[in-house]
């Protein structure tokens, strides 16, 4: 297969997650949770956080049920992990999926609905034409420790974005860097361009493949892929830290999401 090919097929695996039952498209809401028992808009029940879990109280007859092996119609009291565990609890009601969620030791309840009015509008994602200038070489030097960096994010708050180093390319002979952090095997960066807010979303992120020994990686701005924010408000995403608005338009990657 191309590398054509292989961009072409990664591009409609993006829009059929995206379209997907309960893909971004789907959110409805992330509810921040207190202390003390509350509601929880549109489910059952009572809601809260404690010791590091979502906690919901409700009757059989409320129509929730956990997901999974140990799982099952929530009857009493229960506590649910979060994403960040290593096998987080997931819940449903009816067709709606409940997803707890922990963003610096604060939890919130995601509520994803097939029925969204966002997914019902949605019309596909615009991109840019292959073009294989558009990857190019990089270089990756770790710091010499992870630096924690807070940067806003979409939902107005500041919250630490850790970094693990930065990549050096260039693009028609002009040296740039990027500050990237840690994903899986990868790197993955935030990132805008000149063509950010018009042209493309106000800012995108892309995955960098594992650097070899000497820190030789590629850097393919043909896969710069919307955050999870451009597809629902309810997304907490990072904002490009500072040294990642790039002065040049890098007329590559996914541009917006379009609406019927």
């Amino acid at each position: 297969m191309s590398a054509a090919e292989e961009w072409q097929h990664w591009t409609e695996g993006r829009t059929a997650r995206a379209s997907a039952p309960h893909g971004p498209l789907a959110l409805i809401g992330t509810y921040w949770l207190e202390p003390e028992p509350g509601k929880v808009p549109g489910l059952p029940g009572e809601w809260w956080a404690a010791d590091g879990r979502v906690r919901v109280r409700a009757s059989a007859a409320d129509g929730l049920r956990v997901r999974g092996a140990e799982g099952g119609p929530v009857d009493g009291e229960r506590a649910l992990r979060p994403d960040t565990d290593g096998a987080p609890e997931l819940a449903e009601y009816g067709e709606v999926l409940l997803v707890p969620i922990d963003r610096e030791g604060e939890l919130a309840l995601r509520v994803f609905d097939p029925a969204a009015p966002g997914r019902a509008a949605f019309a596909g994602i615009t991109v840019y034409p292959y073009a294989p200038e558009w990857a190019v070489p990089a270089v990756f030097t770790p710091f010499e420790r992870a630096q924690e960096l807070l940067v806003p994010n979409a939902d107005g708050r500041e919250r630490p974005l850790v970094l693990a180093g930065r990549l050096a390319f260039s693009i028609a002979g002009e040296p740039h860097t990027l500050a990237v952090s840690s994903s899986g095997a990868g790197l993955s960066g935030v990132i805008a361009d000149a063509t950010s807010g018009r042209e493309t979303y106000r800012f995108r992120f892309v995955g960098v493949p594992e650097p070899d020994a000497e820190g030789r990686t590629v850097l393919d701005f043909n896969r710069a892929y919307l955050p999870p924010c451009a597809f629902a408000d309810h997304f907490v995403c990072p904002f490009p830290p500072p040294g990642n608005r790039l002065g040049i338009a890098v007329e590559a990657g996914e541009k917006q999401v379009l609406s019927r």
